[in-house]
């Protein structure tokens, strides 16, 4: 078989950049590689702090053709996409209108078919109640090539950023991660009794708008209703604010201060240190960035 110049030029490379990337490549009859599909980078954004994105997330960022972003990701992260990026919001917000996922999903897999290098930015952690996985699900459906990256989740920039480490020896031996909104407004379909454990740190997504009946639920499986409770709307960006409490009275604490989503809730023992640990919250303070900041009780 004969190549023309530039394809002699370019078929050597065929290979590297086949089991490089993974992706598969046509070639032209003028010489040039082609994607049939594009690339998706399902990508971690983190909590709010854009200094805390991992270096792949922001290179990836910078090579973008398309970004799809969600509501939680942050003023701060969205600027650095470069000026001609295109991007696209399909913020998703508890309680309003907003984009039905299997519209984002074919909305991911049309613009991928046309070639172009999408990342897919997400808050927190992709695979962290994100529903990072039902994307994947749809991109290998298409047979659309994929990557997956980690950002930091949620639930450990929030109590990093209110001096509340997960787990404490003598104080929480386990952490558990619970979604607190289902589908559709579905009632909370939780074994309360299993989760109501003295020795394990819950962590609250999405909690807000079911935070009385949580509260209420654990007491009757019978933890503590004074068990160290707090709550952190706008974890670990310059907005962040704090309500520190006890369980039975978290719902009334948070009333009075005002939060509003999106707020991570973290019931156990580890909460009682928070004062001790902080770093960033009296500092947040003090620095004139946050007005009435936190609520202690």
């Amino acid at each position: 078989m004969t190549y023309s110049p530039k394809q002699a030029i370019i078929t050597p490379m065929c290979e590297h950049i086949i089991s490089k990337e993974n992706l598969t490549y046509l070639l032209t009859t003028d010489g040039f590689f082609m994607r049939d599909n594009g690339f998706v980078s399902l990508v971690g954004a983190g909590p709010g702090d854009a200094e805390l994105m991992t270096v792949k997330a922001v290179r990836l960022l910078q090579q973008a053709d398309f970004v799809i972003y969600d509501r939680l990701v942050s003023t701060d992260i969205l600027d650095l996409i470069p000026a001609g990026v295109s991007r696209v919001s399909v913020g998703k917000e508890v309680g309003k209108h907003c984009v039905p996922q299997d519209q984002i999903n074919e909305t991911i897999v049309n613009l991928a078919k046309s070639g172009r290098k999408i990342v897919r930015l997400k808050g927190g952690d992709p695979y962290m109640f994100g529903r990072g996985g039902e994307e994947v699900l749809a991109l290998k459906q298409h047979k659309i090539a994929f990557e997956v990256v980690p950002g930091v989740t949620a639930a450990s920039g929030c109590s990093a950023y209110s001096g509340i480490p997960l787990t404490h020896r003598g104080m929480s031996r386990s952490v558990r991660f619970i979604t607190g909104h289902f589908k559709n407004d579905e009632p909370l379909d939780i074994n309360w009794q299993r989760v109501a454990d003295p020795d394990c740190t819950l962590v609250i997504y999405m909690g807000l708008g079911n935070l009385s009946h949580i509260c209420n639920a654990l007491i009757d499986a019978g933890l503590s209703s004074s068990t160290p409770a707090a709550a952190i709307e706008n974890g670990t960006s310059k907005n962040q604010r704090r309500v520190l409490s006890q369980l039975d009275q978290l719902q009334d604490d948070v009333n009075q201060s005002g939060l509003a989503a999106p707020v991570m809730i973290i019931i156990g023992k580890v909460v009682s240190l928070a004062e001790e640990l902080d770093w960033f919250q009296n500092a947040l303070e003090e620095s004139g960035y946050a007005e009435d900041a936190a609520v202690n009780s």
